[in-house]
C-alpha cells in the first residue's frame, strides 16, 4: 500500500475542555497519513487517480470552521471519518498536536480508520 502524508498542517480549531479554552480558536498541527494504491496515478501521472492533497488541505480546514470539539481525540476521529467518507483510501491516521500545557512541548493523540 502507499502513503500520501501532510506534516504539520497548521490549522486554528476550537477545542477544549473548558468553555473559556474553546471559545477562542488554538493553533494546532495535524499529521495526516492517506494509504491508498496510487500505482495507476503513478503510471498515468493524472491527477484523477490520486488524492489531490492541496484540495484535502482545504477540506480539512473547511470542515473545522465554525465548529468545535472539546477533546482532540473526537477531533482526530472525526477528521479521519470525513476522509474516510471523501476520498478513495483504505486507511487513515490523523495526529493533533495540542500545545496547551507549558512543561511539554505538545500533547498528541494519533487515531487510525480503516475502510469497513
Amino acid at each position: 500500500m502507499d502513503t500520501i502524508t501532510l506534516h504539520d498542517l497548521a490549522v486554528s480549531f476550537h477545542v477544549g475542555v473548558p468553555d473559556a479554552e474553546r471559545a477562542r480558536s488554538q493553533r494546532l498541527l495535524l499529521t495526516v497519513e492517506l494509504q491508498a494504491d496510487l500505482s495507476r496515478a503513478a503510471a498515468t501521472d493524472d491527477l484523477k487517480h490520486t488524492v489531490d492533497y492541496f484540495e484535502l488541505v482545504q477540506a480539512i480546514k473547511s470542515f473545522g470552521a465554525g465548529r468545535e470539539w472539546r477533546l482532540i481525540e473526537k477531533l482526530a476521529a472525526d477528521i479521519a471519518e470525513m476522509i474516510l467518507d471523501r476520498y478513495s483510501v483504505t486507511r487513515v491516521s490523523v495526529e493533533v498536536r495540542k500545545f496547551i500545557v507549558s512543561d511539554c512541548r505538545f500533547i498528541a493523540v494519533r487515531i487510525s480508520r480503516s475502510r469497513a
